[in-house]
């Protein structure tokens, strides 16, 4: 337990944020007596005390306070650890806004460089990823709110990963209610085309995601994709159609057809390691050799946009995991790339695990921060380049999570859920519908339940409750 006096509650969130940090999953605490570190907030300075060891930090007049606090407690844990975290006192999960709005505003990209490092103490390598994928994105992130996108959420797949929080249902365990829950999506999938064609709204993206949308057979996996063809592709000029295969174990050659069949335009095939002891300690059943087998057999039949997931800082990994991760994904040449930093969420196995005292090795930060190295490295090779990023709270190592491209083979849709400023309606369980108010530059979400018996039992009522808050903007 880490036990901290703070002169001030104001800042309770900030100064814990700040901790955590460097001393992830911590029991942190805030208290008025038998403390470890003693944090005093002054209008002009900030004193951080342990023992008879005192740290002051001047404050900046021309920030606002909160954030100066953070820096003097960032910088304090960064000379009294090891751990040398490039995103600062950064813990936003969409840094690459900030930069974009100092880019309308004119600065310059050295500019905006020396405002990260100074406001934020950012590194040089990690300012420039958000003005990159900024100067990417402004031409793209919807400016219209009659373009809207549609979110279609399968919650099953074959196993569960050690590290997953979703709303994923092994398959195996709930094989009764996989016909009913198709049953209900596609009534909901119904009702929200009728209601998208009577607003006469445009549909820039289709992504179906999950879970794994191929964990269903072969049989009901066309189905649901004739529902959703015929609902939002068949008559409209969609822009992108992925889906998310995902899990290499899941894909057959009848899905892929099927996917042809109702013209899919991108798709996912997402190994997270090519490392078969990895794939197997995490719970993911598929082996290396059957990834690059189902890549193959997308390649031949014609599809000419594969992304492939990877996680960086999965257990057990060591920096020749990672290059070997990709040297083989450099040989399969996908795409697009997106790079996951391992989050450790509070509601999956690996959480629950670690709580247990059930020891896992994850790499330290200069190991991570190695390994980052070897993904951008891979990235130039392929010749790709970042086009959106996003970060997630718990990261290990304090990392991003980055999509890499070829020319032309960026997920609009991806770029259009992270900069939030495009209506996405979500459907399935546990998909959260997002209405974006772009005159008033905020929006509103509503979330399906994640249960997936409660979403079939309650499917009119939250249709019902969805075209309600729809019609807030669209009445």
């Amino acid at each position: 337990m880490i036990k901290v006096k703070l002169n001030n509650s104001e800042f309770n969130y900030d100064v814990y944020q700040m901790i955590n940090l460097f001393f992830l999953f911590a029991d942190i605490k805030f208290v008025e007596e038998n403390y470890d570190f003693n944090i005093e907030v002054e209008e002009t300075i900030v004193k951080v005390q342990k023992g008879p060891e005192s740290f002051e930090y001047k404050v900046d007049k021309y920030y606002k306070l909160k954030d100066e606090v953070k820096k003097a407690v960032f910088l304090y844990f960064s000379k009294r650890t090891t751990n040398q975290l490039p995103w600062g006192t950064l813990i936003g999960i969409r840094p690459s806004k900030k930069a974009l709005e100092l880019l309308q505003e004119g600065f310059s990209d050295e500019a905006i460089i020396e405002q990260f490092k100074e406001k934020y103490v950012t590194r040089e390598d990690k300012s420039r990823l958000c003005i990159d994928v900024a100067k990417f994105e402004r031409n793209i992130v919807n400016t219209n709110k009659d373009n809207i996108s549609v979110y279609i959420g399968m919650p099953f797949c074959p196993t569960r990963c050690l590290y997953c929080s979703f709303a994923s249902n092994p398959i195996e365990s709930c094989s009764d209610i996989v016909e009913p829950y198709l049953k209900a999506l596609s009534h909901e999938i119904s009702e929200i085309s009728d209601y998208i064609k009577a607003k006469k709204l445009n549909i820039e993206c289709v992504y179906f995601g999950g879970g794994t949308p191929t964990s269903v057979n072969d049989e009901q996996f066309e189905f649901i994709m004739k529902c959703i063809y015929e609902a939002f592709t068949q008559s409209n000029n969609v822009r992108e159609f992925t889906v998310e295969c995902g899990r290499p174990d899941s894909i057959t050659f009848k899905k892929l057809t099927t996917m042809k069949k109702y013209g899919v335009h991108r798709i996912s095939i997402n190994p997270q390691t090519m490392n078969d002891d990895t794939l197997k300690l995490i719970g993911r059943t598929h082996s290396v050799d059957s990834v690059i087998e189902k890549f193959d057999m997308a390649r031949k039949l014609g599809f000419d946009n594969i992304n492939m997931d990877l996680i960086v800082g999965l257990p057990g990994e060591k920096i020749s995991h990672i290059i070997k991760t990709c040297d083989k994904i450099s040989q399969i040449k996908p795409d697009s790339i997106t790079i996951h930093g391992l989050s450790i969420k509070r509601a999956s196995k690996l959480h629950e695990n670690m709580l247990n005292n059930y020891r896992f090795v994850i790499p330290g930060q200069e190991e991570l921060n190695q390994m980052y190295e070897h993904t951008v490295e891979l990235s130039k090779k392929l010749e790709m380049k970042p086009y959106y990023m996003y970060r997630q709270k718990n990261m290990v190592g304090n990392m991003e999570n980055v999509g890499y491209k070829t020319p032309g083979k960026e997920g609009i849709y991806n770029i259009q859920m992270i900069e939030e400023k495009q209506t996405i309606i979500a459907l399935g369980a546990d998909a959260v519908c997002k209405v974006v108010f772009l005159e008033e530059n905020r929006h509103e979400r509503f979330a399906n339940t994640k249960d997936v018996r409660e979403y079939i039992k309650r499917i009119d009522e939250m249709i019902q409750k969805k075209i309600a808050l729809l019609d807030t903007l669209y009445s």
